[in-house]
């Protein structure tokens, strides 16, 4: 089932982090096994990454602290040897941190480098972008990871029922187009063709975390504007490419876009005006941030829709 939703402010900031959670609550009953947020925050010269070292299942084993703090220890070491400066390194929760370097070398030997660490996944990595998801409804993932408060300009978010892939933080989306920064995805329905462009895109040299053919879009989408392609232009292509039902909501530092199949299943509402666009599978969402009579529609089939600041 899932619920995805999208907000951007065109000209300045909000509360991005309070926003996205009442969206993304308000749709709690279409996904109940975890919640995902892709945050734009103020652009920095630094490089923020999103990283975990265990899934919060892994919580039982008796050796639990000791492994993550000798692996933490590691990942700043890596840091170090590979050229970054380290600005700080937070721990969000036991297992999930929040780092900010200066890094000026190659983002996928960086990734690649500290994933070779046991346990350790990139979540993101950009100079505005933040992923943060963890299982458990809205309400508990922005306490647990002090959201509320997080000034930004855009950003999408997901909850999830797990249908097809395990009811983990891997699992969980928003994905991160790995390795190219401040790309990211959110996905409602099921790609047919998810293992063809899954070898295609290994044999490019990239790596997924999970099973998940979301985390194929978002890939798909980065390499594309990587040979320079827009994102409107690459999702466009998508449409061509991808097979299946799907809706799915695309990010970058400075953009936010839908795209949906040609079939148009999957169910999309989306309210635009001057200063504001939001979008949410549900107008349940939208109308949680808005407290004023409001039009909305629905985008039509095979349709892409972009929204820059």
């Amino acid at each position: 089932m899932c619920g995805i939703a999208g907000i951007i402010h065109r000209d300045g900031s909000a509360d991005i982090g309070n926003e996205m959670t009442r969206m993304l609550q308000s749709m709690k009953h279409r996904g109940p096994d975890s919640t995902g947020y892709a945050l734009f925050g103020p652009p920095t010269d630094l490089i923020v990454i999103r990283f975990k070292l265990a899934d919060s299942n892994d919580r039982r084993d008796f050796e639990f602290k000791e492994r993550l703090e000798r692996h933490r220890l590691e990942v700043e070491s890596r840091l170090n040897k590979i050229g970054a400066t380290i600005d700080r390194v937070e721990s969000e929760t036991q297992y999930a941190y929040r780092a900010r370097v200066r890094y000026e070398g190659d983002i996928k030997s960086l990734t690649d480098y500290l994933e070779d660490i046991p346990g350790c996944e990139v979540l993101s990595l950009g100079h505005s972008l933040e992923i943060i998801k963890d299982l458990g409804d809205a309400a508990e993932v922005c306490e647990q990871y002090n959201l509320d408060g997080f000034e930004g300009t855009h950003g999408i978010g997901h909850v999830r029922m797990a249908t097809e892939s395990d009811v983990d933080i891997s699992g969980a989306h928003p994905y991160w187009a790995y390795p190219f920064s401040d790309v990211a995805v959110v996905h409602n329905g099921q790609l047919t063709n998810y293992f063809r462009w899954k070898r295609r895109l290994e044999h490019s040299g990239h790596r997924f975390q999970s099973e998940c053919d979301s985390e194929i879009i978002a890939v798909y989408l980065a390499e594309k504007m990587a040979d320079g392609r827009s994102l409107e232009e690459a999702m466009n292509d998508s449409l061509d490419d991808l097979d299946g039902v799907f809706t799915y909501m695309a990010v970058t530092e400075n953009s936010l876009g839908m795209a949906k199949d040609e079939m148009a299943a999957k169910p999309l509402v989306l309210y635009e005006s001057d200063d504001l666009v939001a979008m949410a599978s549900e107008e349940i969402a939208i109308r949680a941030i808005l407290d004023r009579e409001i039009d909305t529609r629905d985008p039509y089939e095979k349709q892409v829709l972009v929204w820059s600041r």
